[in-house]
C-alpha cells in the first residue's frame, strides 16, 4: 500500500520521451468505487507567480506504467493530456 504523502514526493517521468513532468499536486478519486482515477501534476509558476501558472496536467491512472521508490513512470503523449 502507498500513502498519498509518499506519492507526492515522487517525480513523475514520461517514459515516451524521458521528460520530468513534475510532482503530484492532487489526485482524482472515484468515491463510488474507492479508486484513484488520475494523477494531477500542478502547473509550474511563471515569473515567481506574478504571471499565473501553467495549466495542470491530468494523467489517467491507466497511463501509469510503474510506481517506483523514487519516481512514477507514465507513458503519455503530452499533447493528448487533459488540462485542468
Amino acid at each position: 500500500m502507498v500513502k498519498t504523502s509518499e506519492l507526492r514526493q515522487k517525480d513523475i517521468i514520461n517514459i515516451s520521451d524521458g521528460r520530468r513532468l513534475g510532482v503530484i499536486g492532487d489526485l482524482e478519486i472515484d468515491l463510488e468505487h474507492g479508486a484513484v482515477t488520475a494523477l494531477v501534476v500542478s502547473g509550474s509558476a511563471r515569473m515567481f507567480g506574478f504571471f499565473g501558472k501553467d495549466k495542470d496536467m491530468v494523467i489517467p491512472w491507466e497511463r501509469i506504467h510503474k510506481i517506483g521508490e523514487d519516481v512514477i513512470l507514465v507513458d503519455i503523449v503530452p499533447d493528448t493530456l487533459n488540462a485542468g
